[in-house]
């Protein structure tokens, strides 16, 4: 019988993409990973911490073992955190550092979940392995999963065509409600369970109290970007993104206003006021850490700036050192230094880049 690894990480999808290659007749073992030390964190100073807003890590993993009980399967358990804190952990401090928004789901993707849970699902025994991600597999191309709200192709953008062989994605023809309807009807315990948002390590936890316990607070200047007048104090740059237009620590000012860029040198966070601001927007990028999945390199397709944004019409410039220069004629706002900027063909996903630079008018923009 054809074994089966699916990365149980006690949520619904992963719980009922197990049940469906378990129906279609596949041996199914579970492997649940622990990416994250919910107990214990290090400080600025490098010195353990206990963490008392714990992590919902272990109600996971108990999740898990319950599903896996319904259903019949084994579950083991795999510990991947000092992998983690090496390349993904370590990843997100540096490009705050370097006053970018970075995207740690992407590079847990490459490194954890296609990478070093492939490696144990084959001492397992794997023929395949499967997560609850929703993408599909079509031939040699990975393309957008039937419902676009859920589409995942975004996160695994910056994995190889080799790490996607052998791989399969259950949930790619269904929906979250036709998901969620499965899981009730099987009386799961994850069947209600609320999806996991925002960072992963951070969970429910207040961000800027977690920041704070590796990267030390840096105050300084909030600046008009189109005065040059220091209008109020930020709290360290680490803590805003571009386009934030909440907390970002005006007082008194109620003018809408956006975050729309960081000077790390000089430690200032650019503000600027009014609806559809132009200082928001762009009309190229440059991005690096170019990854392609697929073997054609196109000069038009369509791109992701967000995970939640639209898809605009680019073309594609590739410069030295494996840079490309990303042009959209319908300008963008609020593109950002630090996340990834994924291509694609129609529903194919072609692959990623990593943004390093935002343009108008041919140059760079000063303040960002």
């Amino acid at each position: 019988m054809t074994k089966v690894v699916v990365g149980i990480s006690g949520g619904v999808d992963s719980s009922v993409a197990a049940y469906l290659l378990k129906e279609q007749g596949y041996e199914v073992i579970g492997l649940f990973m622990r990416n994250w030390d919910s107990m214990i964190n290090n400080d600025i100073e490098g010195n353990p911490t206990i963490d008392n807003d714990i992590c919902p890590q272990e109600q996971d993993y108990n999740d898990a073992l319950k599903v896996c009980e319904k259903l019949g399967i084994e579950l083991h358990r795999v510990d991947f955190i000092k992998e983690y804190w090496d390349n993904v952990f370590t990843y997100f401090l540096n490009e705050l550092k370097l006053g970018r928004t970075p995207n740690p789901d992407i590079m847990c993707n490459k490194y954890i979940k296609f990478d070093l849970f492939t490696k144990e699902a084959k001492k397992l025994g794997a023929d395949y392995i499967a997560t609850g991600h929703y993408a599909k597999i079509i031939g040699n191309r990975l393309c957008r999963a039937k419902d676009l709200n859920k589409d995942q192709t975004y996160f695994l953008s910056q994995l190889k065509l080799d790490q996607l062989k052998n791989v399969l994605f259950p949930l790619g023809d269904l929906t979250k409600e036709e998901v969620r309807k499965i899981a009730s009807d099987l009386d799961l315990v994850t069947a209600k369970k609320k999806d996991s948002t925002g960072i992963c390590f951070i969970g429910e936890r207040n961000y800027q109290k977690f920041i704070q316990n590796y990267l030390a607070p840096n105050p300084g200047d909030i600046v008009d970007v189109k005065t040059k007048k220091v209008i109020g104090r930020h709290n360290g740059l680490m803590n805003y993104t571009i386009g934030q237009r909440r907390n970002v620590g005006i007082s008194g000012n109620l003018e809408r206003h956006f975050v729309v860029g960081k000077n790390v040198k000089d430690n200032i966070l650019y503000v600027a006021f009014g609806e559809n601001n132009e200082y928001l927007l762009s009309d190229s990028c440059i991005i690096d850490n170019v990854n392609f999945i697929a073997a054609k390199h196109p000069a038009f397709c369509t791109a992701k700036f967000r995970y939640r944004g639209p898809d605009y019409e680019v073309s594609l410039t590739y410069l030295e050192n494996d840079e490309i220069l990303v042009s959209y004629p319908e300008k963008v706002a609020a593109v950002t230094p630090g996340q990834a900027c994924v291509l694609y063909l129609g529903r194919e996903c072609l692959g990623s880049g990593i943004i390093k630079e935002v343009r108008k008018n041919n140059k760079k923009l000063w303040y960002l």
